[in-house]
């Protein structure tokens, strides 16, 4: 096995509540900066972030956060960040490899008593993550892979005996899961077509994305109202709600935007730099702008590259691919993107921090209104 390069992680987007992300300086961060965590010695192998607060988990087992709530436990092995409920994965009390699940309030730093708790026995560590780390299904997915932990009561929501779990996301209304067949379900609010079926219905039990079927996919990642997968063969497949461009598809806010900047002035950007001029189409032909995209699109990132891994905010996408670089797009308002400013895109914009700094992209970790990156050095040639 090929030694592990040196990496690190990084953050951009939202910080209004002193959540760790980059240098931490200001309610924003515009470009990617080498992230400040809450303890300067942590090794961090997991990011979980909620809308204000962030949970870091160590390869000491330890959890932090940082935010709007703060705090530290050991003995940790996963953490999953919500505004309702931290939930947190600890070592066992009793002899054997049997983990605790205890769900706890932002707020209580970690401390007193969990709002609930229960026993759960892992299966069988899966394949490396960040760092080289073996790790389980990762939370909300329960280690047994036949339960996940909702923000909303029930807690602890079980899943049909059929439906063998290798991963599980959650949106605001929706869930998606992927089984170990690379099969993905949906089920939950549908109002904005995420769940995938060709309708805008509600689905009360998981159902099969038939469009999708006899394409094994690797990855799923769930936005706020917007869904994407990523296919074995490193294909991308998005749909749901294009209010601010988060599936990459012509989206009429944003087409007016640029529309105005072209017929204007050039103005300013918050940066005090000049703002570019945007040119319409060139045939002068009306945009096909789609709100609402209800069956997976097939979506193409330049130069034809190759994803492996996804991860979505509220209403903006990040994706890695096979060479290691990273695509985002959507909602930009807070810096989320990565390009220095706070422009959305409706279409995949490369994040040229990595590029410049000869870094490899393994994975992505996307909050509401953040983003968090893993990168190593790449290989010298």
């Amino acid at each position: 096995m090929a030694e592990e390069r040196p990496g690190a992680w990084f953050g951009f987007g939202f910080c209004g509540f002193g959540q760790a992300l980059g240098s931490g300086r200001g309610r924003q961060v515009h470009s990617p900066e080498p992230l400040r965590a809450p303890e300067a010695d942590a090794d961090i192998c997991r990011v979980s972030a909620s809308w204000s607060y962030t949970a870091f988990v160590s390869r000491a087992g330890q959890v932090l956060l940082s935010g709007s709530a703060g705090g530290a436990a050991g003995g940790c092995r996963d953490a999953w960040a919500s505004e309702a409920l931290l939930v947190v994965l600890r070592d066992g009390q009793g002899p054997g490899p049997g983990a605790e699940l205890q769900a706890w309030a932002p707020g209580s730093a970690l401390r007193g008593e969990p709002l609930w708790a229960q026993t759960v026995v892992p299966e069988a560590e899966r394949e490396d993550g960040p760092g080289g780390e073996t790790q389980t299904q990762t939370l909300p997915l329960l280690p047994s892979a036949r339960a996940y932990v909702s923000p909303r009561p029930p807690l602890c929501r079980p899943l049909a005996p059929d439906l063998r779990a290798r991963r599980l996301e959650l949106g605001a209304e929706h869930v998606l899961l992927l089984d170990e067949a690379g099969q993905v379900f949906s089920w939950g609010g549908g109002r904005q077509g995420q769940l995938g079926h060709g309708t805008l219905e509600a689905e009360l039990e998981p159902r099969l994305l038939e469009a999708l079927q006899g394409l094994p996919m690797a990855e799923v990642a769930a936005g706020g109202w917007h869904s994407v997968c990523v296919s074995e063969t490193g294909d991308i497949y998005i749909w749901g709600w294009n209010e601010s461009g988060q599936l990459a598809l012509p989206t009429r806010g944003l087409a007016e935007d640029r529309k105005t900047v072209t017929e204007g002035a050039a103005g300013l950007k918050e940066d005090g730099s000049e703002m570019k001029r945007t040119a319409g189409a060139e045939d002068g032909a009306p945009a096909p702008f789609i709100a609402v995209q209800p069956f997976p699109a097939l979506l193409d990132l330049p130069l034809g590259s190759d994803a492996v891994g996804a991860s979505c905010g509220s209403r903006h996408t990040a994706v890695v691919t096979r060479t290691g670089e990273l695509y985002t797009w959507g909602w930009g308002k807070y810096g989320q993107l990565g390009h220095k400013d706070t422009t959305s895109w409706d279409r995949p914009c490369r994040v040229e921090y990595f590029v410049n700094k000869c870094l490899q992209v393994k994975a992505v970790s996307c909050g509401p209104w953040n983003t968090y990156v893993y990168a190593v050095e790449k290989e010298k040639s």
